[in-house]
């Protein structure tokens, strides 16, 4: 009697319970944009972080073909919002889920891959440290079109909110020994905000009040810090 449940409970599991795990991994609904790689979809609380892709962060300035600076950040968030629509429907598949406790998916418009879209119009890097490669053509062929950020100058997002900048752009303010992650203690408790961020650049550390400067993520979390969410 035993080896005929076991045996049950095997069946039920290769049959059924993938099943109920694709559907709990697919996310669909009418989709808002926060910023350029990352998307509200309604009816789920945890924003959608677009997987594989990186765009600038909302006050990155880049240079364009005639060196003029102009918002990339924003560029970029108002591409993914032609490309989503008014009122536009989002199906997601989760991939991951990263250290903000979003949800890192591949979404698509129809048939139309917003990643892959993103990237190939240039106003998206592939983003290689957490991407596996599925979008390295659309970026060859923005780069050898010249679109997008490709037409100009820019720093990779990755290396500007480490706190790279182009020349015409202010410099990141810094603590002591150059350190540029900002400790800050509010209600929320002790939260670290790292360049690029969106609290950022409004951000003020009062170290009378015990906040400080971290030099990486790892010493602020080994201090009892966390990442700002969102």
């Amino acid at each position: 009697m035993f080896s005929k449940l076991f045996a049950f409970l095997i069946i039920l599991q290769a049959f059924i319970l993938p099943d109920i795990a694709a559907a709990a991994a697919s996310i669909e609904g009418r989709a808002t944009v926060v910023d350029g790689d990352t998307v509200a979809v309604e009816g789920t609380k945890a924003r959608i972080r677009l997987y594989g892709v990186d765009t600038p962060e909302g006050q990155q300035t880049c240079a364009d073909a005639a060196g003029k600076r102009y918002l990339c950040g924003s560029k970029a968030a108002d591409f993914l919002s032609t490309l989503i629509g008014r009122n536009g429907r989002l199906v997601c598949t989760e991939i991951d889920r990263d250290r903000y406790g979003r949800i890192v998916a591949e979404c698509r418009r129809g048939d139309v891959v917003v990643n892959a879209e993103l990237v190939r119009a240039g106003w998206a890097l592939e983003y290689k440290a957490y991407s596996d490669g599925r979008y390295s053509d659309e970026e060859r062929e923005a780069r050898a079109a010249k679109v997008g950020l490709w037409q100009g100058r820019f720093v990779e997002p990755a290396k500007w909110r480490r706190g790279d900048r182009l020349s015409t752009e202010a410099k990141v303010p810094t603590g002591p020994g150059n350190c540029q992650i900002k400790g800050n203690i509010s209600g929320s408790g002790r939260i670290f905000h790292l360049p690029g961020s969106r609290a950022y650049p409004k951000t003020k550390i009062d170290e009378s009040a015990g906040e400080r400067w971290f030099c990486s993520e790892a010493e602020a979390v080994a201090a009892g810090w966390r990442a700002v969410r969102g």
